[in-house]
This record gives C-alpha cells, sequence and structure tokens, in this order.
C-alpha cells in the first residue's frame, strides 16, 4: 500500500475491528499495563456480559473473535487508487 492511499473501515467490520482492539488492550492489562478511566477487564465484562478473572475473560472475548473470524466477517483491506 502507497504512502497516499487509506483504508476506510465500515459496518460489521468497524465492530469486528474493536473487538480485536479489545482482545490486545485486554492482554495488555494482563501484562500490568494501567490505563487512566475504566479498567480494560470492566469495558468488556459489561460489554459482552462475561464473567470470571481476567484471563478467562480474555480467553472468552479471544474465543468469540475467532469465531468471528472463522465465521468470515474477518477485515478485509482493499487497495483504492
Amino acid at each position: 500500500m502507497d504512502s497516499n492511499e487509506c483504508v476506510a473501515l465500515t459496518g460489521e467490520q468497524i465492530a469486528f475491528f474493536r473487538k480485536q482492539t479489545l482482545v490486545k488492550a485486554l492482554w495488555m492489562e494482563l501484562q500490568g499495563m494501567k490505563r487512566r478511566g475504566r479498567s480494560v477487564y470492566s469495558i468488556v465484562k459489561e460489554e459482552f456480559g462475561l464473567k470470571g478473572s481476567r484471563q478467562s475473560v480474555h480467553d472468552q472475548l479471544e474465543r468469540i473473535v475467532q469465531e468471528e473470524k472463522n465465521a468470515g466477517k474477518t477485515i478485509t483491506l482493499k487497495e483504492t487508487k
């Protein structure tokens, strides 16, 4: 991809990308990284209704993302010129 090109996410892609981002952010919390405001753990538990420890919530969310990938709801980047 050229530096003059851009990628736009639309529709379901945005929600899927956000879930992937939450998985990575939760993993960083597991590694000890802190953030201001609410923890990613509490956000994920509230939004997805998951229960358990940080590790188990991470694993559950990762499973949800993997199931969506397997169902074909992945982000496909298309080059536009």
